[in-house]
């Protein structure tokens, strides 16, 4: 049997099980999503084969959590844990990325919405079955920099200045973080009310973190820039809340620094050794976003650091094009 036959006998006995099936963008992962439509209406087929190394059950604990929450996570219809498939709820292609670029103005409150979205995600206690995503696991993920973004650069410094950056910061309060929390990964649902409008996607990586990661990497977003008034904005709000504003701007830029050291090691490795070349033109954006973090006073050892690192020079960025090549030829 193909995998086509495999999603067509999943469907069997469901309102789609004749429907067409039309493949969506898919996102950095082995996963794969493809939308369907028929007289009960659309959804959405997540086919992430088991032996691909994919598991879904993640996906399936963290929606339970987030729907119990309040929160717009997709309704799942039917659920294959032996063959990767989840039926689920269609929330459309109203992309909180995608509106922006047609329609700059609604920028503000689109972003806005979703740091509502977040402030009910805090509110809640954090499930007992994840994982911590602290200073330990955080300084060994920054370390994907030197190992795959600078091949033969020795990432023990880097776990190491990470590490001593991000045990300085308050985790005394940890909450439920998404870890992918971007405009790409929201979607605007206008016929819901409140923070049901917007719909939460790619949370199956969620871990027990710090309060503003998920909007740190949201305002300094590796995908697209953020408009400096929005970005301001947004962070007045997060300081105000924070009730110390040194405390806050220090946090801000050691959770950014990490994140974009990882998101560098991420997007060079998605070429490398998956052969996803796409994601090499996203690289420059995020070294702006990096040296941004750097320019704290709190974050000075580590920028001493990561001058060892090659910058984003276009012969750079082809080297690891290069290697990009020779993995699509493996």
């Amino acid at each position: 049997m193909t995998r086509l036959d495999d999603i067509r006998q999943f469907l069997s006995g469901t309102d789609w099980q004749d429907a067409p099936i039309r493949p969506l963008a898919g996102d950095a992962s082995a996963r794969k999503y493809f939308r369907i439509e028929s007289s009960a209406g659309p959804a959405v087929i997540m086919d992430a084969p088991p032996q691909l190394g994919n598991d879904i059950q993640p996906f399936i604990d963290i929606d339970m959590v987030l729907r119990d929450q309040g929160l717009n996570a997709p309704q799942l219809f039917k659920v294959d844990q032996s063959q990767g498939l989840i039926l689920m709820e269609d929330f459309g292609d109203q992309l909180f990325f995608d509106l922006i670029n047609t329609d700059p103005s609604r920028e503000m409150d689109l972003y806005h919405a979703a740091l509502d979205a977040l402030d009910t995600l805090h509110k809640n206690p954090v499930p007992k079955n994840v994982t911590p995503y602290g200073p330990k696991e955080m300084s060994d993920a920054a370390a994907l920099a030197p190992i795959w973004y600078a091949p033969g650069a020795d990432p023990q410094p880097f776990i190491d200045q990470t590490y001593h950056a991000l045990a300085a910061l308050d985790w005394t309060s940890p909450v439920l973080v998404l870890r992918d929390f971007h405009a790409q990964n929201l979607v605007w649902c206008p016929r819901q009310s409140g923070v049901m409008q917007v719909g939460l996607l790619d949370f199956q990586d969620a871990q027990s973190g710090h309060h503003l990661y998920d909007a740190v990497s949201m305002i300094f977003d590796a995908r697209r820039d953020v408009a400096p008034d929005v970005a301001t904005n947004l962070l007045d709000r997060l300081r105000a809340a924070s009730g110390d504003a040194d405390v806050f701007d220090g946090s801000v830029a050691t959770l950014s620094a990490q994140r974009n050291l990882r998101i560098l090691g991420v997007f060079a490795r998605l070429c490398a050794r998956d052969g996803k070349p796409d994601y090499i033109d996203l690289i420059p954006r995020v070294w702006r976003n990096l040296q941004n973090d750097l320019a704290h006073p709190s974050l000075g050892a580590l920028k001493s650091l990561v001058t060892e690192l090659p910058d984003p020079t276009p012969h750079h960025l082809q080297r690891l094009r290069d290697l990009c090549q020779t993995a699509q030829q493996m």
